[in-house]
């Protein structure tokens, strides 16, 4: 099989799933977008952003640039335009005041959720390659009543990776506490 056919044809299904969840976001007040990481969206860091994220990785740089045009995209439909989105101490994004927000990325698409702070308590987002959690860190990150529903379900395995991430991007603004994998539990079933 051709892997750059493969590829594209991952991407679009990739697309057409980000669209659709941008889609359904909007009644609930939060904006979403996503955008395919690009030779040169590293050049996209303002300067505050730039000197904020210590990685000199090119690939990091790169993403995090994708990640705050997207941004910046989605904190224009609020009236914020031109804002830049540095990252704090913590590594936490530092949204402008009445904004609130997250952001993610893998190695090839960027996504970002924004919303105003009067109308959503807390926001996280993340986004994970298709491909099977390593089993050590599946041992890290389920809990003993998650193991069974992951089970033999790879993808499954990311999934709940994944949303522990997005739990934790949303909670730690609101108190600050860092959380541990095994101090969420998530229904995926449910």
């Amino acid at each position: 099989a051709d892997p750059v056919a493969a590829g594209v044809r991952i991407d679009a299904a990739l697309e057409r799933a980000l669209d659709r969840l941008g889609d359904e976001l909007p009644d609930l007040g939060i904006a979403v977008g996503h955008r395919l990481i690009a030779a040169g969206d590293e050049q996209a860091l303002d300067d505050a952003e730039a000197r904020s994220i210590a990685s000199m990785v090119v690939a990091v740089r790169r993403a995090s640039g994708t990640a705050r045009l997207v941004a910046r995209d989605l904190m224009a439909r609020f009236g914020h335009r031109g804002c830049a989105v540095p990252k704090t101490a913590s590594g936490a994004p530092a949204w402008p005041a009445g904004l609130i927000g997250s952001l993610a990325h893998d190695e090839r698409v960027a996504v970002a959720a924004v919303a105003l702070r009067r109308s959503v308590a807390a926001l996280g987002i993340d986004v994970e390659p298709a491909s099977p959690l390593p089993d050590e860190v599946l041992e890290l990150v389920a809990t003993e009543r998650e193991r069974p529903v992951v089970a033999g379900e790879p993808l499954r395995a990311r999934l709940l990776f994944a949303a522990k991430e997005a739990v934790y991007k949303a909670v730690y603004p609101l108190d600050g506490l860092f959380l541990d994998f095994h101090d969420i539990t998530v229904d995926l079933a449910g």
